[in-house]
């Protein structure tokens, strides 16, 4: 092999070893420190703690979730917001309790989560309500659709709550089952439909793997395309007097 490319090679080798070491940011080390940070009771050692072991932690986790999961309804700057996240991440830090075996980073990453879940609702609720009057015009000539959707969303869900227990034998399945139906039935309540942010409350509600629920998930969907073709071809989804469906 030419000496060049073996060069190029080596330092191709050096840079995915030296990726492979980078130290993680919310390891072990951060982990300790919040426990050490919830175990003082001197002001000026936790002050200390939470400035050289927590806060570059804290800092890059609300960034990376704000970017992740692309919350629209803020209507000031990125900075401010993750200032935002970060406080709340300190103002809920004493309620951390390492001994009920829950990492610092998945713990912190919930209430980074639901905070801006939370305020980017409340957010696009106060957007809503200042709608224009050309907005309410666009919105009333799209009635007709919107009740069809209810209508087929209502019968779809009415299906589920009848059938969960004939398509599921898993008590697992079950309860993921019928935590999506809830969403379903709440589904004027919840603003935020981004897929992850979904999968983040089934995951709190049934306290089970992300594989499980997409398991679920699939499953429903093939009753979904089912209820759709029936209920475009005869408008409704038939319910027998036994209360089976088809």
């Amino acid at each position: 092999m030419p000496k060049k490319k073996t060069n190029d090679v080596k330092a191709e080798i050096k840079k995915i070893v030296k990726k492979k070491k980078r130290k993680v940011y919310f390891g072990q080390e951060v982990q300790d420190a919040v426990v050490d940070y919830n175990s003082s009771t001197n002001d000026e050692e936790r002050n200390r703690i939470y400035g050289t072991r927590i806060h570059a932690a804290f800092d890059k986790l609300a960034e990376n979730i704000i970017n992740t999961f692309k919350f629209t309804y803020f209507d000031y700057g990125f900075e401010d917001i993750k200032h935002e996240v970060v406080a709340f991440m300190v103002m809920n830090m004493h309620k951390y309790d390492h001994t009920k075996g829950s990492k610092a980073f998945s713990y912190f990453s919930v209430v980074a989560k639901n905070y801006l879940i939370l305020h980017n609702n409340n957010n696009y609720k106060k957007m809503k309500s200042h709608y224009t009057m050309e907005t309410l015009d666009r919105e009333k000539k799209s009635n007709n659709i919107d009740s069809d959707y209810d209508i087929l969303t209502d019968e779809i869900i009415l299906y589920f709550d009848t059938n969960l227990n004939s398509i599921f034998k898993k008590d697992r399945d079950l309860r993921i089952g019928y935590a999506i139906v809830d969403l379903m039935k709440q589904r004027e309540s919840i603003e935020n439909f981004n897929k992850k942010a979904i999968y983040i409350l089934i995951r709190e509600m049934t306290d089970v793997e992300t594989s499980h629920i997409t398991s679920v998930v699939n499953v429903l969907k093939k009753h979904y395309k089912k209820l759709l073709n029936k209920y475009h071809s005869t408008g409704t989804i038939i319910v027998d007097n036994s209360g089976s469906f088809f």
